[in-house]
Protein backbone atom coordinates (compact mmCIF):
# COMPACT_ATOMS: atom_id res chain seq x y z
CA UNK A 1 0.00 0.00 0.00
CA UNK A 2 1.21 3.86 -0.68
CA UNK A 3 0.84 6.24 2.35
CA UNK A 4 2.12 9.81 3.00
CA UNK A 5 5.07 9.76 5.42
CA UNK A 6 7.77 12.08 7.46
CA UNK A 7 10.77 11.36 5.26
CA UNK A 8 13.07 13.28 7.88
CA UNK A 9 12.67 16.59 9.34
CA UNK A 10 11.13 19.45 7.04
CA UNK A 11 10.52 16.44 4.34
CA UNK A 12 7.52 14.39 3.27
CA UNK A 13 6.81 12.03 0.37
CA UNK A 14 5.02 8.67 -0.91
CA UNK A 15 6.00 5.54 0.34
CA UNK A 16 5.15 1.58 0.02
CA UNK A 17 4.44 -0.30 3.19
CA UNK A 18 3.01 -3.54 3.60
CA UNK A 19 -0.83 -3.52 4.69
CA UNK A 20 -0.52 -3.56 8.29
CA UNK A 21 -1.46 -7.06 9.99
CA UNK A 22 -4.12 -6.86 12.91
CA UNK A 23 -4.16 -8.40 16.00
CA UNK A 24 -7.44 -10.45 17.16
CA UNK A 25 -8.79 -7.40 18.59
CA UNK A 26 -8.12 -4.74 16.28
CA UNK A 27 -9.40 -3.43 12.99
CA UNK A 28 -7.92 -2.39 9.62
CA UNK A 29 -9.63 0.03 8.00
CA UNK A 30 -9.47 2.17 4.77
CA UNK A 31 -10.24 5.78 5.09
CA UNK A 32 -13.06 7.80 3.23
CA UNK A 33 -12.30 11.40 4.69
CA UNK A 34 -9.40 12.37 6.53
CA UNK A 35 -8.00 15.88 7.21
CA UNK A 36 -4.45 17.44 8.17
CA UNK A 37 -3.51 18.83 11.41
CA UNK A 38 -0.90 21.86 12.76
CA UNK A 39 0.18 18.75 14.86
CA UNK A 40 1.47 17.28 11.45
CA UNK A 41 3.43 20.26 10.45
CA UNK A 42 5.03 20.89 13.95
CA UNK A 43 5.89 17.03 13.74
CA UNK A 44 7.52 17.43 10.61
CA UNK A 45 8.96 20.92 10.56
CA UNK A 46 9.54 21.44 13.88
CA UNK A 47 10.79 18.56 14.96
CA UNK A 48 8.43 18.77 18.00
CA UNK A 49 8.39 14.57 18.70
CA UNK A 50 11.98 13.53 17.24
CA UNK A 51 12.31 12.07 14.03
CA UNK A 52 9.74 10.04 13.00
CA UNK A 53 11.38 8.44 9.77
CA UNK A 54 9.72 6.44 7.31
CA UNK A 55 6.36 6.85 9.73
CA UNK A 56 2.92 7.52 7.44
CA UNK A 57 1.50 10.76 9.01
CA UNK A 58 -2.16 11.68 9.89
CA UNK A 59 -4.70 11.08 12.78
CA UNK A 60 -7.57 12.62 11.37
CA UNK A 61 -10.15 10.02 9.50
CA UNK A 62 -13.58 8.61 9.06
CA UNK A 63 -12.94 5.01 7.34
CA UNK A 64 -14.89 1.96 6.47
CA UNK A 65 -13.60 -1.16 8.44
CA UNK A 66 -11.80 -3.72 6.08
CA UNK A 67 -11.27 -6.46 8.40
CA UNK A 68 -11.85 -7.29 12.10
CA UNK A 69 -9.95 -9.63 14.78
CA UNK A 70 -11.84 -12.56 16.27
CA UNK A 71 -12.24 -10.51 19.51
CA UNK A 72 -13.87 -7.67 17.71
CA UNK A 73 -17.95 -7.29 19.33
CA UNK A 74 -19.41 -4.15 18.05
CA UNK A 75 -18.09 -3.66 14.00
CA UNK A 76 -17.54 -5.60 11.05
CA UNK A 77 -16.31 -5.09 7.68
CA UNK A 78 -18.56 -2.64 5.51
CA UNK A 79 -19.02 -0.41 8.57
CA UNK A 80 -18.44 3.35 8.26
CA UNK A 81 -16.68 4.48 11.59
CA UNK A 82 -14.97 7.59 13.15
CA UNK A 83 -11.51 7.12 13.84
CA UNK A 84 -10.38 9.27 17.34
CA UNK A 85 -6.93 10.62 16.94
CA UNK A 86 -6.17 9.44 20.09
CA UNK A 87 -6.38 5.70 20.33
CA UNK A 88 -5.18 4.23 24.05
CA UNK A 89 -4.93 0.86 25.68
CA UNK A 90 -7.93 0.60 27.93
CA UNK A 91 -6.42 -2.00 30.17
CA UNK A 92 -3.44 -0.15 31.04
CA UNK A 93 -3.00 0.98 34.47
CA UNK A 94 -2.70 4.64 33.15
CA UNK A 95 -6.11 4.20 31.68
CA UNK A 96 -7.79 2.80 35.07
CA UNK A 97 -6.22 5.78 36.80
CA UNK A 98 -8.35 8.18 33.99
CA UNK A 99 -5.12 9.35 31.93
CA UNK A 100 -5.90 6.89 28.89
CA UNK A 101 -4.07 9.64 26.78
CA UNK A 102 -0.90 8.53 28.27
CA UNK A 103 -0.87 4.44 28.38
CA UNK A 104 2.18 2.95 27.56
CA UNK A 105 3.87 6.19 28.57
CA UNK A 106 3.39 10.16 27.99
CA UNK A 107 1.64 10.87 25.38
CA UNK A 108 1.50 7.56 24.30
CA UNK A 109 -2.52 7.04 23.90
CA UNK A 110 -1.65 9.21 20.59
CA UNK A 111 -0.47 6.34 18.70
CA UNK A 112 -1.74 6.89 14.86
CA UNK A 113 1.94 9.31 13.60
CA UNK A 114 3.14 9.13 16.68
CA UNK A 115 4.24 5.59 17.56
CA UNK A 116 2.81 3.32 14.50
CA UNK A 117 1.80 4.49 11.24
CA UNK A 118 -1.07 7.09 10.64
CA UNK A 119 -4.30 7.18 8.97
CA UNK A 120 -3.05 8.82 5.58
CA UNK A 121 -2.10 5.44 4.21
CA UNK A 122 -4.77 2.90 2.22
CA UNK A 123 -5.06 1.38 5.27
CA UNK A 124 -3.94 1.61 8.75
CA UNK A 125 -4.79 -0.23 11.89
CA UNK A 126 -6.75 0.40 14.99
CA UNK A 127 -6.04 -1.18 17.98
CA UNK A 128 -8.65 -2.06 20.29
CA UNK A 129 -11.30 -1.62 17.81
CA UNK A 130 -14.56 -1.84 19.87
CA UNK A 131 -13.01 0.93 22.21
CA UNK A 132 -11.66 2.61 19.63
CA UNK A 133 -14.04 3.14 16.56
CA UNK A 134 -17.10 5.07 16.86
CA UNK A 135 -20.41 4.71 14.38
CA UNK A 136 -20.84 7.08 11.94
CA UNK A 137 -24.25 8.40 12.36
CA UNK A 138 -26.64 8.40 9.81
CA UNK A 139 -27.01 11.85 8.30
CA UNK A 140 -23.33 12.79 9.10
CA UNK A 141 -21.53 12.82 5.80
CA UNK A 142 -17.85 12.02 6.65
CA UNK A 143 -16.66 15.22 5.66
CA UNK A 144 -18.27 17.02 8.65
CA UNK A 145 -17.63 13.63 11.35
CA UNK A 146 -13.85 13.84 10.36
CA UNK A 147 -13.66 17.50 12.70
CA UNK A 148 -14.72 14.65 15.10
CA UNK A 149 -11.69 13.19 15.38
CA UNK A 150 -9.28 15.98 17.11
CA UNK A 151 -10.62 19.21 15.75
CA UNK A 152 -13.72 18.88 18.29
CA UNK A 153 -12.59 17.19 21.19
CA UNK A 154 -9.69 19.45 21.02
CA UNK A 155 -10.98 22.32 21.90
CA UNK A 156 -13.97 21.13 24.37
CA UNK A 157 -11.23 19.55 25.91
CA UNK A 158 -9.72 22.89 26.33
CA UNK A 159 -13.38 24.28 27.57
CA UNK A 160 -13.61 21.34 29.61
CA UNK A 161 -10.38 21.85 31.57
CA UNK A 162 -11.50 25.21 32.13
CA UNK A 163 -14.62 24.50 34.26
CA UNK A 164 -16.54 26.91 31.88
CA UNK A 165 -19.79 27.87 33.82
CA UNK A 166 -22.34 29.95 33.26
CA UNK A 167 -22.19 33.68 33.03
CA UNK A 168 -18.36 33.82 32.82
CA UNK A 169 -15.52 35.84 31.32
CA UNK A 170 -13.59 34.18 28.78
CA UNK A 171 -10.42 34.47 27.02
CA UNK A 172 -9.44 31.86 24.05
CA UNK A 173 -5.80 32.49 22.62
CA UNK A 174 -5.48 31.38 18.87
CA UNK A 175 -8.81 30.75 16.80
CA UNK A 176 -7.86 27.99 14.12
CA UNK A 177 -9.62 25.53 14.17
CA UNK A 178 -9.45 24.16 17.55
CA UNK A 179 -9.49 27.49 18.86
CA UNK A 180 -12.75 28.10 17.21
CA UNK A 181 -14.14 24.58 18.28
CA UNK A 182 -12.65 26.29 22.13
CA UNK A 183 -15.27 29.30 21.92
CA UNK A 184 -17.66 26.45 20.50
CA UNK A 185 -17.13 24.75 23.87
CA UNK A 186 -16.89 27.70 25.73
CA UNK A 187 -20.56 28.85 24.21
CA UNK A 188 -22.44 25.65 24.98
CA UNK A 189 -21.22 25.42 28.42
CA UNK A 190 -22.49 28.76 28.99
CA UNK A 191 -19.82 31.37 28.84
CA UNK A 192 -21.82 35.19 28.81
CA UNK A 193 -18.58 36.76 27.09
CA UNK A 194 -15.89 35.01 25.10
CA UNK A 195 -13.00 37.00 23.57
CA UNK A 196 -11.33 35.04 20.33
CA UNK A 197 -7.63 36.55 20.23
CA UNK A 198 -6.74 35.87 15.98
CA UNK A 199 -5.92 37.86 13.42
CA UNK A 200 -7.06 36.13 10.46
CA UNK A 201 -10.42 37.31 9.14
CA UNK A 202 -12.05 34.43 8.31
CA UNK A 203 -11.34 33.04 11.34
CA UNK A 204 -12.34 36.26 13.25
CA UNK A 205 -15.67 35.74 11.10
CA UNK A 206 -15.98 32.12 11.89
CA UNK A 207 -15.53 32.74 15.78
CA UNK A 208 -18.17 35.09 15.68
CA UNK A 209 -20.20 32.42 14.19
CA UNK A 210 -19.37 29.89 17.29
CA UNK A 211 -20.44 32.47 20.25
CA UNK A 212 -17.58 34.86 19.96
CA UNK A 213 -18.51 38.31 21.65
CA UNK A 214 -15.11 40.09 20.91
CA UNK A 215 -12.66 39.98 18.56
CA UNK A 216 -9.11 40.58 19.39
CA UNK A 217 -6.31 41.15 17.13
CA UNK A 218 -2.87 40.75 18.11
CA UNK A 219 -1.58 42.42 15.39
CA UNK A 220 -3.35 45.98 16.82
CA UNK A 221 -1.52 46.27 20.40
CA UNK A 222 -0.79 44.27 23.38
CA UNK A 223 -3.67 41.40 24.17
CA UNK A 224 -4.01 42.05 27.79
CA UNK A 225 -4.30 45.67 27.35
CA UNK A 226 -7.04 45.83 24.35
CA UNK A 227 -8.70 42.76 27.01
CA UNK A 228 -8.02 44.40 29.79
CA UNK A 229 -9.61 47.92 28.33
CA UNK A 230 -12.93 46.16 27.05
CA UNK A 231 -13.37 45.16 30.50
CA UNK A 232 -12.53 48.08 32.48
CA UNK A 233 -9.88 46.30 34.20
CA UNK A 234 -11.07 43.04 35.28
CA UNK A 235 -10.12 39.88 34.84
CA UNK A 236 -11.35 36.87 33.34
CA UNK A 237 -12.36 33.76 34.75
CA UNK A 238 -11.42 31.22 32.37
CA UNK A 239 -8.35 31.47 29.40
CA UNK A 240 -8.09 28.74 27.21
CA UNK A 241 -4.41 28.46 24.74
CA UNK A 242 -5.31 27.20 21.96
CA UNK A 243 -2.71 28.25 19.64
CA UNK A 244 0.32 31.36 19.52
CA UNK A 245 3.69 30.78 20.90
CA UNK A 246 4.87 30.31 24.32
CA UNK A 247 4.02 34.15 25.58
CA UNK A 248 0.59 32.70 25.39
CA UNK A 249 1.10 31.70 28.91
CA UNK A 250 2.63 35.17 29.69
CA UNK A 251 -0.73 36.97 28.56
CA UNK A 252 -3.23 34.33 30.31
CA UNK A 253 -1.74 34.93 33.74
CA UNK A 254 -1.67 38.19 33.37
CA UNK A 255 -5.97 38.33 32.31
CA UNK A 256 -6.93 35.32 34.71
CA UNK A 257 -8.77 36.71 37.84
CA UNK A 258 -6.97 34.81 41.23
CA UNK A 259 -8.24 31.20 41.43
CA UNK A 260 -9.12 31.09 37.45
CA UNK A 261 -7.92 28.13 35.41
CA UNK A 262 -5.09 28.34 32.42
CA UNK A 263 -6.10 25.40 30.25
CA UNK A 264 -3.78 24.69 27.26
CA UNK A 265 -4.48 22.24 24.55
CA UNK A 266 -1.73 23.95 22.06
CA UNK A 267 0.93 21.92 20.64
CA UNK A 268 3.78 23.24 21.83
CA UNK A 269 6.17 22.46 19.12
CA UNK A 270 9.10 24.85 20.03
CA UNK A 271 10.97 26.74 22.58
CA UNK A 272 12.23 25.24 25.71
CA UNK A 273 10.34 27.03 28.81
CA UNK A 274 7.12 28.75 29.82
CA UNK A 275 7.63 31.93 31.45
CA UNK A 276 5.42 32.41 34.15
CA UNK A 277 6.03 35.77 35.93
CA UNK A 278 6.05 35.38 39.38
CA UNK A 279 3.98 38.65 40.46
CA UNK A 280 1.27 38.18 38.20
CA UNK A 281 1.11 34.56 39.49
CA UNK A 282 0.66 36.04 42.98
CA UNK A 283 4.14 35.12 44.26
CA UNK A 284 2.97 31.70 43.75
CA UNK A 285 0.01 31.94 45.96
CA UNK A 286 -2.89 33.23 43.59
CA UNK A 287 -4.31 29.64 43.17
CA UNK A 288 -4.56 30.34 39.60
CA UNK A 289 -4.48 26.58 38.13
CA UNK A 290 -2.58 26.00 34.95
CA UNK A 291 -3.64 22.95 32.99
CA UNK A 292 -2.47 21.58 29.85
CA UNK A 293 -3.90 18.46 28.54
CA UNK A 294 -3.91 15.77 25.08
CA UNK A 295 -7.66 15.45 23.98
CA UNK A 296 -9.62 12.52 25.28
CA UNK A 297 -9.96 9.43 23.02
CA UNK A 298 -11.98 6.19 22.67
CA UNK A 299 -15.41 5.38 21.77
CA UNK A 300 -17.82 7.31 24.17
CA UNK A 301 -16.54 10.43 24.01
CA UNK A 302 -16.76 10.42 19.88
CA UNK A 303 -20.19 9.38 20.09
CA UNK A 304 -21.58 12.02 22.21
CA UNK A 305 -19.98 14.55 20.34
CA UNK A 306 -21.19 12.98 17.46
CA UNK A 307 -24.27 13.60 18.81
CA UNK A 308 -23.80 17.11 18.57
CA UNK A 309 -23.62 16.97 14.84
CA UNK A 310 -27.08 14.53 14.31
CA UNK A 311 -29.09 16.95 16.92
CA UNK A 312 -27.88 20.35 14.96
CA UNK A 313 -26.26 21.78 18.20
CA UNK A 314 -23.42 21.94 16.29
CA UNK A 315 -22.15 22.50 12.77
CA UNK A 316 -18.65 22.22 12.02
CA UNK A 317 -19.11 22.51 8.13
CA UNK A 318 -18.00 26.23 8.48
CA UNK A 319 -14.49 25.32 9.29
CA UNK A 320 -14.19 23.04 6.13
CA UNK A 321 -12.56 25.64 3.78
CA UNK A 322 -10.87 23.83 1.63
CA UNK A 323 -12.28 20.29 0.23
CA UNK A 324 -10.29 17.87 -2.44
CA UNK A 325 -11.19 14.42 -3.52
CA UNK A 326 -8.70 11.94 -4.14
CA UNK A 327 -6.30 10.04 -1.90
CA UNK A 328 -3.50 11.87 -3.99
CA UNK A 329 -4.46 14.81 -3.03
CA UNK A 330 -3.36 14.46 0.90
CA UNK A 331 -0.14 15.76 0.42
CA UNK A 332 -1.45 19.29 -1.23
CA UNK A 333 -3.60 19.57 1.83
CA UNK A 334 -1.12 18.65 4.23
CA UNK A 335 1.09 21.45 2.34
CA UNK A 336 -2.18 23.86 3.23
CA UNK A 337 -1.37 23.37 6.68
CA UNK A 338 1.92 24.01 6.85
CA UNK A 339 1.49 27.52 4.85
CA UNK A 340 -1.80 28.74 6.18
CA UNK A 341 -3.24 30.83 3.20
CA UNK A 342 -5.18 33.62 4.86
CA UNK A 343 -8.69 31.86 3.31
CA UNK A 344 -8.09 28.72 5.23
CA UNK A 345 -9.40 27.48 8.39
CA UNK A 346 -9.25 23.38 7.91
CA UNK A 347 -8.67 21.34 4.35
CA UNK A 348 -10.57 18.03 4.54
CA UNK A 349 -9.67 15.32 1.68
CA UNK A 350 -12.48 12.91 0.61
CA UNK A 351 -11.68 9.29 -0.54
Amino acid sequence: MKGLAMLGFHKVGWIDKPVPSIGPMDALARPLAVSPCTSDVHTVWEGALGDRHGLILGHEAVAEVVEVGPLVRDFKPGDRVIIPAITPHWETVPSQMGFHQHSGGLLNGWQFSNVRDGVFGEYFQVIQADGNLAPLPDGVGPEEAVMLSDMVPTGFHGADNAEVSYGEAVAVIGIGPVGLMAVAGANLRGAARIFAVGSREICQSTARLYGATDLINYKNGNVVDQIMEATHGKPVDKVIIAGGTLEAFEWAIRLVRPAGIVSNVNYLGTGEYIKVNRLDWGLGMSHIKIIGGLMPGGRKNIEYLSNLLKYGKLDVKPLLTHRFKGFGYIEEALMLMKDKPRDLIKPVVTI
